[in-house]
């Protein structure tokens, strides 16, 4: 009786596993079957195989050895293909899924045996090592595909090539590419694209060149990318040559460009891209469009930018946040809360970078109020949580008003560790209000931070130049010294015609120092006349023991000057400074605003100084 009772359950449990309508349970079943009849182990159990065999099938008939020996051969081989095509497919499946992980521990089963694995397979596999950009397991795969002697089609190996390019394994992607029996525009720019992403301009500008010469073909994302690896005048050199070469250009190369003259401050480049945009038809194309208007917010030339902005058809969240920005960085502060006004009204939900850009607009402007209203309003109205660069704005806007004990309160009270951003905006409060102490405090915050910063000892050098503090401020040109750390000499760059100038403290190596020098001297000789007086403080002094010689060479007058004699008189000028604009410069290009009649644009390592009718649009707080 208990027998019988064993059998029965024996058969049950049986028929349960064979009817499992769970594909992976029988999969694994077929698998274990197929590695036991191949690998036989010493410990194996033939009453529970043969009790399962006999409670599925029907008593076997009896047949001659080599017969029998033919059959099960056979129906071992027919059961491996059958395995085989379900993990297979079982891959595939996972695949399609987004189980990326899974597929790839599924292809460690093939691995073990011989099967033969197709094309839509590998396709699988190869998609999977892209989404986990997993280089080991596209390599295992290559592997594979050679071991079983699978010629991938070339769309395959560019896959394979992407996978390497997407995971920045740039020496693998390269021989892998330099072994490709032939090579499409696609296998190239994923290479540009690679490299330029990886930092390798150079190799991805060598091969764009080589693409050229092979194919004299590019794709307009292909030249985009090669734009980036190229650097200021040489991106626009190649841009001009390769619209010479008709190369095609779509409103995301223009974009780029457009970019490009933001960098380089040219205006004559960003107006022949802008006219590019209207004449092939990108127009209304919402990318290029905000480029633009980024482009004339950010060199002052705001009624450009208004217009751009006033007759694009759609406008994202990114083309609000320039315009406003904008304002902001030009001292006009309230048409740009105006404009987040609008945004609101029209439905559109800010983000941390509207708020950033209209947080900067009322500290540039010196709106309080509004300026703690939106601070407020990002967390009782919107969800946001304001970040460090919000807390830094709110810094410096009562730092402005001159509310020191409340900035330093805000750094001690915010809900993360102060960043250097917010010790800093203190530092420069401090500076513009001579406070000495906190000014000190917030300093040696800062040298914690960055140790090897040279505005952050000039700040402070500045603060005891200011207040008397001469033996703390040799202290801290001991400090530099010791650090072997040397108050690089300024560069400001000028666009003429196209074309960047640049210029040093003391700069007579441009072929026209002579009437440079000249023009100087006669504007310095004018703006005496309406009050100027050389200021020897400085923030960050443009050459080292710059005390020791006269302000009136520093290489953003130098500029200025060469842009007044080269231009006509109505014409703006944009001047890209590598340091913080000094004390001195900034009184000055004030009043050379003011005696010309000219807008002169400055963006220093601080930020924009729009100087017009005799101000600045910073208010003078930098």
């Amino acid at each position: 009786m208990l027998a019988q009772v064993h059998s029965m359950s024996i058969q049950s449990q049986a028929a349960s596993f064979s009817l499992s309508s769970d594909p992976q349970l029988c999969i694994g079943w077929k698998l274990t079957s197929a590695w036991l009849e191949f690998f036989p182990t010493k410990r194996r159990k033939p009453a529970v195989c043969f009790s399962l065999d006999r409670a599925l099938q029907p008593k076997p008939t009896p047949r001659r050895i080599q017969e029998t020996f033919d059959v099960e051969t056979s129906s071992r081989e027919s059961s491996i293909k059958e395995s085989s095509l379900s993990v297979c497919d079982k891959i595939e499946r996972l695949v399609s899924l987004g189980r990326y992980s899974e597929a790839l521990e599924w292809f460690e089963i093939l691995e073990i045996g011989s099967e033969v694995v197709q094309r839509s397979t590998y396709e699988s596999l190869v998609n999977a090592c892209l989404e986990l950009k997993s280089i080991r397991a596209v390599k295992t795969i290559q592997q594979h595909m050679v071991k079983n002697g699978f010629q991938p089609d070339r769309y395959l190996v560019n896959r394979v090539l992407l996978v390497h390019v997407r995971s920045g394994a740039m020496a693998g992607a390269r021989q892998l590419f330099e072994q490709m029996p032939k090579k499409d525009l696609i296998s190239f720019n994923m290479m540009i694209t690679g490299f330029v992403d990886s930092g390798e301009y150079e190799e991805a500008l060598m091969l764009f060149l080589q693409l050229w010469a092979e194919v004299s073909d590019a794709s307009p994302r292909t030249f985009a990318s090669v734009l980036r690896a190229c650097a200021g005048e040489k991106a626009m050199d190649l841009y001009y040559q390769m619209q010479h070469l008709g190369v095609q250009m779509d409103h995301f190369t223009y974009s780029m460009v457009v970019r490009l003259c933001v960098r380089l401050a040219s205006h004559e480049h960003a107006k022949q891209a802008h006219a590019g945009l209207i004449r092939n038809g990108y127009g209304l194309d919402i990318v290029a469009n905000t480029a633009l208007v980024d482009f004339y917010s950010k060199w002052g030339r705001l009624e450009d930018a208004r217009h751009v902005f006033d007759n694009m058809v759609s406008k994202s969240i990114i083309s609000w946040n320039a315009l406003i920005a904008g304002y902001g960085n030009h001292g006009r502060g309230g048409e740009a809360v105006e404009l987040f006004e609008l945004m609101l009204s029209n439905g559109m939900r800010p983000n941390h970078v509207t708020f950033l850009a209209v947080l900067a607009a009322c500290s540039y402007s010196g709106l309080w109020e509004q300026g703690w209203h939106y601070f407020e309003s990002m967390t009782r109205d919107f969800k946001l949580k304001p970040r460090a660069m919000h807390y830094a704005c709110m810094i410096e806007l009562l730092g402005r008003e001159g509310h020191l004990d409340e900035a330093f309160a805000l750094i001690r009270d915010a809900p993360f560790k102060p960043t250097k951003n917010m010790w800093a905006a203190l530092l420069t409060a401090c500076r513009m209000h001579k406070n000495l102490e906190l000014g000190k405090f917030a300093a040696e915050k800062l040298f914690g931070m960055e140790p090897n910063k040279l505005n952050n000892y000039a700040l402070l050098l500045n603060i005891y130049s200011s207040t008397g503090r001469v033996e703390d401020a040799a202290t801290v040109r001991e400090a530099l010294r010791r650090r072997g750390l040397r108050l690089l000499p300024a560069c400001s760059w000028i666009e003429i015609n196209k074309r960047s100038h640049g210029f040093v403290f003391g700069d007579k190596s441009h072929p026209q120092s002579e009437e440079i020098y000249q023009n100087l001297e006669d504007v310095t000789n004018e703006i005496s006349t309406m009050g100027y007086a050389s200021n020897n403080e400085s923030l960050l002094p443009d050459v080292q023991g710059q005390e020791e010689h006269p302000v009136s060479f520093h290489s953003e007058k130098l500029a200025v000057s060469f842009g007044l004699i080269s231009t006509p008189d109505s014409t703006p000028l944009n001047v890209v400074q590598s340091h913080r604009i000094c004390t001195d410069c900034h009184d000055a290009l004030k009043l050379i605003a003011a005696a010309t009649g000219r807008e002169i644009v400055v963006r220093d390592a601080s930020r924009f100084h729009h100087f017009k009718h005799g101000k600045c649009s910073c208010g003078d707080y930098w």
